[in-house]
C-alpha cells in the first residue's frame, strides 16, 4: 500500500513538472529577423518579431511584428530536447533565398514549439532535392 503511494505521489509530481513546462515553454520571445521568411502559408518582411502562445493551453502561437504592421497565427506542435536549451530562438529551414519559421525555444526550458511544414515549404522541399535544407538559428530574448 505505501509503496503504491509513493509510486503515486511520484508519478503525479512528474506530471505536475511536465505540464508546468510545457505551459511555460512559450514565454513571449522577440528577435530581429534580416530576412523574409514564411510561417504557415503567409510570407512575412523582415523585422522585429514577437513570439507567444495565443492562448493558454493553445496549440496556436501568434507571430506579430512589434511595430503591428504585420501579424498572424499559425499551428504548433510541441517538441523536446534532451536538455533545457541555453538561450532562446527561433529556428529556420532555408532553401536557396527562402526562409521557412520551423521551431520556437525558450531558454530554459527543454520543450519547444514545432510549426508543420506548409505547402510551400513541401514544394520547395520537392524541388530542391539535390540542394541541402539548411538550418538558420535567430537568437531571440525573453520579453
Amino acid at each position: 500500500m505505501k509503496t503504491s503511494l509513493f509510486r503515486m505521489t511520484g508519478l503525479l509530481a512528474l506530471a505536475f513538472v511536465a505540464a508546468t513546462q510545457i505551459a511555460q515553454a512559450q514565454e513571449p520571445v522577440r528577435a530581429t529577423i534580416p530576412f523574409a521568411f514564411t510561417a504557415g502559408e503567409k510570407v512575412l518582411p523582415a523585422g522585429e518579431y514577437q513570439v507567444e502562445k495565443a492562448a493558454q493551453g493553445s496549440l496556436a502561437l501568434m507571430i506579430r511584428r512589434i511595430d503591428g504592421s504585420e501579424g498572424m497565427f499559425v499551428t504548433a506542435s510541441a517538441t523536446a530536447s534532451s536538455e533545457p536549451q541555453k538561450t532562446s530562438k527561433l529556428i529556420f529551414h532555408r532553401y536557396g533565398n527562402q526562409y521557412f519559421l520551423s521551431q520556437v525555444w525558450v531558454a530554459g526550458y527543454a520543450q519547444g514549439r514545432q510549426l508543420r511544414k506548409s505547402a510551400k515549404e513541401k514544394e520547395q522541399t520537392l524541388l530542391a532535392r539535390n540542394v541541402t535544407r539548411e538550418e538558420v538559428t535567430i537568437v531571440a530574448r525573453l520579453y
